[in-house]
């Protein structure tokens, strides 16, 4: 297994490169310019653009521009923010924890309701709670999660007055607890739009095993159902669950920094879309590549529980 994870994180660094050079280049080609967003006088003359694109690294080609931006990070340097002046990763693990709290607190949420929600409704095929639990799955998957958030943010903040309506409490300031409760309604809303698309993967998943002639076999043996259900047939689809859960975290972190937007939180998940809208380069680079080496770290963690899981599985 050590050398299968070692030629994955070695697999992974031309994809890593990959991304930055694609991120670089596209992040270029949107219309716009950093010195607009950074200077209130957007009537500036020509020899104040040649100032300010010499200050911020801006001027020469985009070739050139990229050799050096290659240069540094060889270095170890990936640049400083263009509003801020600090450190591009310093800002993102200053901001993370907002960030990754809300990103695991709705997958929790969506395990915990759509895995029972599943299975419930895969051995109750063709009941009432079944044709109920999928319409409800349904209607719930086609309202975007925002819609979510002000709906949960209207009833249990300004109705209730159960959590705080905007605002993060940092975990620094004022403690891990507060600071779940004051995201909880966020993740609320991300954890049930993810929910309806796990219980229904999870509900397909149990019929095929179900059909299985093993679980006939189980059923021939007078075993009970809770057992046949729980101890063998969700054990069995659990390894598509895993696939699941791995897309389910990435789905939630992308979600984050639009109920980030509603909620005012400050994660990782605004500050790249302030990044994006003012156009600072460094920062929204930084942003993308720290996600896009998380994404291929989760990948190979995955490969590994899979092993763990299903010992017949070979990692070649």
């Amino acid at each position: 297994m050590g050398k299968f994870i070692l030629k994955r994180f070695l697999l992974a660094i031309p994809v890593l490169f990959a991304i930055l050079t694609l991120v670089f280049i596209l992040m270029r080609i949107v219309p716009g310019n950093p010195i607009y967003s950074l200077q209130e006088d957007a009537n500036l003359t020509p020899e104040q653009m040649e100032f300010f694109n010499e200050k911020y690294g801006l001027n020469g080609t985009v070739f050139e521009q990229y050799g050096k931006y290659l240069r540094n990070i060889v270095k170890g340097d990936f640049g400083d923010s263009l509003f801020n002046g600090k450190p591009v990763f310093g800002n993102i693990f200053d901001r993370m924890d907002a960030t990754l709290i809300i990103t695991f607190y709705s997958t929790l949420i969506t395990l915990l309701l759509g895995i029972p929600i599943g299975v419930y409704a895969a051995t109750h095929r063709n009941s009432f709670l079944d044709y109920f639990l999928s319409s409800c799955s349904m209607l719930v998957t086609c309202i975007p999660s925002f819609c979510l958030g002000l709906g949960v943010l209207y009833v249990f903040a300004y109705k209730l007055q159960l959590f705080p309506i905007i605002g993060y409490e940092s975990v620094a300031k004022y403690g891990l607890w507060r600071a779940i409760k004051s995201l909880t309604l966020p993740s609320v809303a991300i954890g049930l739009s993810g929910t309806a698309s796990f219980a229904r993967h999870t509900r397909s998943q149990m019929l095929d095993v179900l059909g299985q002639d093993y679980i006939r076999t189980a059923r021939s043996k007078g075993m009970s159902e809770g057992v046949i259900n729980y101890r063998h047939a969700l054990k069995n689809v659990l390894s598509v669950l895993i696939t699941l859960v791995s897309g389910t975290v990435l789905s939630h972190l992308g979600g984050s920094t639009v109920l980030e937007k509603v909620f005012s939180v400050q994660g990782v998940g605004l500050l790249a879309y302030d990044s994006l809208t003012n156009f600072d380069y460094p920062q929204e680079q930084a942003i993308l590549l720290f996600f896009a080496a998380l994404f291929v770290f989760m990948n190979i963690m995955l490969d590994i529980v899979y092993k763990l899981l299903d010992p017949r599985i070979k990692l070649d």
